[in-house]
């Protein structure tokens, strides 16, 4: 037999920490390969009943049946997530610890000090959904269009107040947007949770809000509140009939997403499993038809396209929080 072609002899003839390398990698390729043997825990950054935490389990639960084993979801509210990714930051990249995020996780950074940097702590494994918000208003409001708001809203600067689910949410920063690319003047009154902001809405001591049409269309449907439009590309198909605020100021599209991420250094045979199985999921008719019931899109992504994503949406708002003046607020 020829010594060379054997591993002992390949061992024997390289350096030691190279040697080290090399049996490290061997071990990781091993374990990639028999992955997954136990059940994989999944962090979702809210508390048990919310929109994310709805969406986690309908794909935990199909994606066990697809990988073999147990998804464990672990929900780890506070602080806007940062307690969840702080957890998954530190946890083995071995694959059997992963994240939701979405993207709150993208801009607090821009305005407060926490304790993660997605780009550099996480392995990106795929975009796993799209969704729009819903433009509402009181019903008492005389705006019954989006032309209609941007007129009420130049004829009365600063008179019309808007709600949030708080200082640099997505929600605050979207309606920014919307104020800047229409040119009008509104002011913001954050709340703790959209549950909290609903009942002024609907009350009137706040004209409009955004909301996910999860949390807002029963409010709609019900007639206590009157929905505009919607804020993603197209119309959705859970409200066919509303126009796309696209429609009345062009360029204006914004969509709520998740993404599944795993530690940095997880091994790249571990995330392309991860990343086939999720995606394959994300297919499964039982899973989409749930999603699109609270308004989400299944996207399913390629770990490149997610890490892109993150990086556009980070400079996206990074723009919005710039022009509108927006401070952190601890």
């Amino acid at each position: 037999m020829d010594r060379a072609s054997t591993p002992g002899f390949l061992l024997s003839v390289v350096p030691k920490g190279l040697c080290a390398a090399l049996l490290l990698a061997l071990a990781a390729q091993a374990s990639a390969q028999s992955f997954p043997t136990k059940p994989v825990r999944l962090i979702v950054p809210i508390a048990a009943g919310g929109g994310l935490d709805t969406i986690a389990r309908a794909i935990g639960q199909k994606l066990a049946e697809n990988l073999g084993q147990a998804i464990v979801v672990d929900n780890r509210g506070g602080a806007s997530g940062t307690i969840a990714a702080e957890s998954a930051k530190y946890a083995a990249p071995d694959g059997y610890t992963i994240l939701m995020t979405s993207a709150t996780l993208a801009i607090r950074p821009l305005l407060y000090k926490v304790p993660y940097d997605l780009a550099r702590d996480f392995a990106p494994i795929t975009q796993l959904t799209s969704q729009s918000h819903l433009l509402m208003a009181n019903n008492s409001l005389p705006a019954k269009s989006v032309s209609e708001l941007v007129a009420l809203a130049k004829a009365s600067p600063g008179k019309l107040n808007y709600g949030s689910v708080g200082n640099g949410s997505q929600i605050h920063l979207m309606t920014e947007l919307f104020r800047t690319m229409t040119g009008t003047q509104m002011v913001h009154v954050p709340y703790k949770g959209i549950t909290n902001a609903f009942p002024d809405l609907i009350t009137g001591s706040i004209q409009i809000m955004f909301g996910s049409i999860a949390s807002g269309q029963g409010h709609v449907r019900a007639q206590r509140v009157r929905a505009l439009a919607i804020s993603g590309p197209r119309r959705s198909k859970v409200f066919p009939e509303l126009p796309t605020i696209s429609e009345s100021v062009p360029g204006y599209v914004v969509t709520q997403w998740y993404g599944l991420l795993a530690p940095a250094g997880t091994p790249r045979e571990v995330v392309d499993i991860l990343n086939r199985e999720v995606n394959k999921t994300l297919q499964q008719t039982e899973v989409a038809t749930r999603m699109a019931a609270e308004g989400s899109e299944p996207v399913g992504s390629t770990p490149q396209q997610l890490a892109a994503h993150i990086k556009s949406e980070h400079a996206r708002w990074a723009k919005v929080i710039k022009d509108a003046g927006i401070k952190g607020e601890e």
